[in-house]
């Protein structure tokens, strides 16, 4: 079985892709309210031994002050925990202890930016939404309640540590969702563009497996910050060379958000990369690594992993369906959002139009059309959605479906069998292009949220 914090994030970001992807997936998950992690002057400092002879305790202490928020010594070992158990599962061999501490203090000092970002902002996240996470990652690895909470102490992880895991996870892909997502715009002539450019590929479109070292450089640095900056970009590189490998090298120089998994991209599309990665990349053969690249956002180094092709014709069973979508949000909890939705059905089944209840009450971009989302293919919505669309009949309406968007009433149209190929093409590249422009803008958000945050670091006064 995986890692219970690995699977944690691959089901939050099984939700970001289904957000980018799925046409009844366009709402954002939205939900109530982060607490703000106690720091250390809060917590309950050890008490005095009456023995003499005990071992003494050292206290929390303050490695970093993030506005008004500590970072404590004890936060840091925490993570580092977790970050080494994440290491290990992806055999990453661990950078020195005093540069994984330092990579996991500046994760640390980001995501408390960030957090403290969307609280200022009226982001929250709602315990009933915390715990059908939870449920649904009990229920994919096959778990009853108590083997996942025996798992996560096998871990060394508390449920209740989990939980709060499972709530910042949650903040932050909302977050992003409101300030980067929403904003994303790709043009026809975009997806036209990418189609053509795959289309001169010999043998069709490649899909690039690289991984990466960036050493970002600040908006409006000195000159001798980027010449420290790009020393650090050539001394990685050199220990690359000399036959590190490359993801700890990665764990340990990298200022990208997976440096503490080893860099490692995964397969993308040529539209899922920086244009310089994908001309990097080309030059590259499976197992080679770039000199350093510059690009306005720091210095980077490729290894390109592999490369392949994908280009195959797809026949596929489509539905034809339509929704109507209540969200739960800031402003309608979630039993308000289903008294909604039940009422809406039960005027449906009354008499009412479909579609014209839609047009009234949908929070989807699709009410426009009456909730009509088109044909589609699977894996274009969550699961929880396409489950229930796919035990319905033709002409039946949907009992209320609840996803981590909101409650769905759902109506099949129609079904058939496709060839989707081109159709697929197009919905991939405007997906993949999406995409590279979220991560592009999501990174950007970072180093933007860092820049305004005032952060002190604190010398070690032990």
């Amino acid at each position: 079985m995986k890692s219970i914090a690995v699977v944690l994030r691959a089901f939050v970001a099984a939700l970001v892709v289904a957000s980018a992807g799925g046409a009844a997936a366009q709402s954002p998950l939205a939900n109530p309210p982060l607490p703000v992690p106690a720091p250390a002057s809060a917590r309950p400092a050890p008490a005095a031994s009456a023995d003499p002879h005990a071992p003494e305790v050292p206290l929390d202490r303050v490695v970093a002050v993030v506005n008004d928020e500590a970072i404590t010594q004890y936060d840091i070992n925490d993570s580092r925990a977790k970050t080494i158990r994440q290491l290990n599962i992806s055999k990453v061999p661990l950078p020195a202890p005093d540069v994984l501490d330092k990579q996991v203090l500046e994760r640390l000092i980001n995501e408390r930016a960030l957090m403290q970002f969307a609280k200022e902002s009226g982001i929250k996240v709602e315990d009933t939404l915390v715990e059908r996470t939870i449920a649904r990652v009990v229920q994919d690895n096959k778990m009853t309640p108590d083997q996942f909470r025996a798992a996560l102490a096998k871990e060394g992880i508390t449920y209740a540590g989990y939980r709060e895991d499972v709530r910042r996870e949650l903040t932050l892909q909302r977050l992003r969702d409101r300030e980067v997502e929403r904003n994303i715009f790709v043009s026809e002539a975009e997806v036209a563009n990418y189609l053509a450019t795959a289309n001169t590929q010999a043998g069709g479109e490649n899909e690039y497996d690289i991984a990466h070292v960036i050493v970002r450089v600040p908006e409006e640095a000195t000159p001798d910050v980027i010449e420290q900056r790009r020393q650090r970009a050539e001394q990685a590189l050199a220990q690359v060379r000399a036959g590190t490998d490359f993801g700890q090298v990665a764990a340990s120089f990298s200022d990208a958000e997976n440096a503490l998994t080893g860099g490692d991209l995964g397969f993308r599309t040529a539209a899922r990369l920086p244009a310089i990665y994908v001309d990097e990349a080309k030059k590259l053969k499976p197992g080679e690594v770039s000199p350093v690249i510059r690009s306005p956002a720091g210095f980077h180094i490729l290894k390109l992993v592999d490369v392949r092709s994908r280009n195959a014709p797809t026949i596929v069973k489509q539905t034809h369906a339509r929704h109507i979508l209540v969200r739960v949000n800031e402003n309608l909890s979630d039993a308000e959002a289903k008294a909604k939705i039940d009422r809406i059905r039960e005027r449906i089944l009354g008499g009412a139009k479909f579609e014209d209840q839609a047009k009234v009450n949908s929070d989807d971009s699709s009410s426009t059309k009456g909730g009509d989302l088109g044909w589609l293919s699977p894996g274009e919505t969550v699961p929880d959605f396409e489950k229930a669309m796919d035990a319905l009949k033709v002409d039946e309406i949907s009992e209320p479906v609840r996803t981590p968007f909101g409650w769905h009433l759902i109506e099949v149209l129609g079904r058939r069998e496709q060839d989707v190929s081109k159709d697929r093409q197009r919905a991939q590249a405007r997906q993949a292009i999406t995409q590279r422009k979220s991560e592009e803008a999501f990174q950007d958000f970072i180093r933007q949220t860092r820049d305004r945050a005032y952060v002190e670091y604190k010398s070690d006064d032990r």
